[in-house]
């Protein structure tokens, strides 16, 4: 097991990692820009090293920063977290070939599952079933060839993309061109390779995810599947496990395939299988993220499965001490991402939080990295906290949700919280029907664009 463990990250993923380590006895070290050095992180962490100024691409993506705070804290594990350098295959060469331990999958896998192109090609050849869509895309000609062969509306996609952006719907031949070339800008901005490729889209489907742990002596196990479908511009608002449309039956056969594509393409460590829901049931592989998820608290929820202590351990070398058969579904779980934004229109509100109070009660979880007097930077992504519910059916933790949000107490900036209210009160969210477009569709004026 490691000593000593660097948290490549920031906010409340890099508290909730301090949490197992402490748990499983092992030192941190946190690292942070200079905005974040009265950080929850940097405040209960073992040791903290300053790696930059406040622009991300000067400290949290700095690779020679956290190598050298890594190597002078003389740490033999560095986990990356979610975001910045967490799919970052050269990251993890770059760890080791220093002698320190990457927490997560190799290096091998997170370059294949990064190529959302590859990663379609390799996961049909495993046997799951993959939306119709193409390769990277070369010429204007072959585009619009293949956009056709498919049928409108298409989606444009950055193969190495994520959290929504590089993405473009398009309804028709005319608007093709501009949408690649716009995503193509968008995605070399965010993640460095302008590359895109084209899927058939789907009309309001349901995003569902499955997450799996896979050790490095062949042993897979999936804990069931989290209902991602409340989203807005391709970002995940609301999360929930398990999902109000899948069957004990479709949970297993789902599953069952799941890990045995993980075993044939030799992945391990935590990962999650992303898949679309089309409105007759058929399910389609999206991509897959090698790494802890945000919403992956749910799943812990209902499964009682410590999902980042379990990331830790497989990454020591140690042999998943969990079989299939020893997980099981207990009641149900959602979360609610707490952003700094507008409710309406999710305009970013940054500044200081002037009164903040957390609620509890019976199955309430909160992830934070809020306290009063903490100030929500710019820099970084919006997010304050995750709230979490737990209880014996769907109907028990959509209850206790609402009752959570009415008695979260978030002062001096924004918060969406307004908005999960607004969602949660829905008879169709309280029904369980709902998808991807679900905001586009019942509160379109209130939320902005579509979904």
């Amino acid at each position: 097991m490691f000593k000593k463990v660097l948290v490549a990250n920031r906010g409340e993923i890099a508290l909730r990692v301090i949490c197992a380590c402490k748990e499983m006895g092992i030192s941190t070290v946190a690292v942070f820009s200079e905005p974040d050095r009265y950080s929850l992180p940097v405040r209960f962490a073992d040791h903290a090293v300053c790696i930059g100024p406040a622009a991300s691409r000067d400290s949290y993506l700095n690779i020679n920063s956290i190598i050298s705070a890594a190597e002078i804290a003389n740490v033999d594990g560095i986990h990356p977290g979610y975001g910045y350098l967490a799919e970052s295959a050269h990251f993890a060469e770059v760890c080791e070939d220093c002698g320190i331990k990457f927490i997560g999958p190799s290096r091998s896998a997170i370059e294949l599952m990064g190529d959302k192109a590859r990663a379609r090609e390799t996961m049909r050849n495993a046997g799951l079933p993959v939306i119709p869509g193409t390769g990277v895309v070369e010429s204007p000609k072959d585009l619009i060839s293949k956009a056709e062969e498919i049928g409108f509306p298409v989606i444009v996609k950055a193969t190495a993309g994520g959290g929504g952006r590089g993405m473009r719907i398009v309804e028709s031949r005319k608007d093709l061109s501009q949408a690649v070339e716009t995503a193509q800008a968008e995605a070399a901005g965010a993640f460095g390779s302008p590359e895109v490729y084209i899927e058939k889209y789907l009309l309001s489907p349901r995003h569902i995810e499955y997450q799996v742990l896979a050790d490095e002596q062949g042993n897979v196990i999936h804990l069931g599947e989290r209902e991602c479908s409340i989203q807005r511009r391709h970002q995940k608002l609301i999360e929930e496990s398990p999902s109000p449309a899948v069957s004990a039956a479709l949970r297993s056969e789902l599953g069952e395939l799941v890990c045995r594509a993980m075993r044939e393409v030799g992945y391990y460590s935590v990962g999650t299988i992303e898949f679309l829901f089309d409105q007759d049931g058929n399910y389609y592989f999206i991509e897959m993220n090698t790494r802890i998820q945000v919403e992956h608290p749910v799943t812990e929820m209902v499964t009682g499965v410590d999902v980042v202590k379990q990331q830790i351990s497989i990454a020591a070398g140690e042999k998943l001490e969990i079989e299939q058969r020893d997980v099981v579904l207990n009641g149900h779980s959602l979360e609610c991402r707490i952003n700094a934004e507008s409710p309406d229109d999710f305009r970013p509100s940054p500044g200081e939080i002037t009164a903040y109070n957390p609620p509890g009660g019976p199955g309430i979880r909160v992830d934070s990295l809020a306290y009063a007097g903490n100030i929500v930077s710019p820099h970084y992504d919006s997010l304050v906290a995750k709230l979490i519910s737990h209880g014996q059916d769907r109907e028990e933790a959509i209850q206790r949700m609402q009752r959570a949000l009415d008695m979260f107490v978030i002062e001096g900036i924004q918060t969406t919280i307004p908005l999960h209210r607004r969602i949660l009160d829905h008879r169709h969210f309280q029904a369980g029907n709902i998808s991807t477009s679900f905001l586009a569709e019942h509160m379109p004026g209130k939320t902005g664009a579509k979904a």
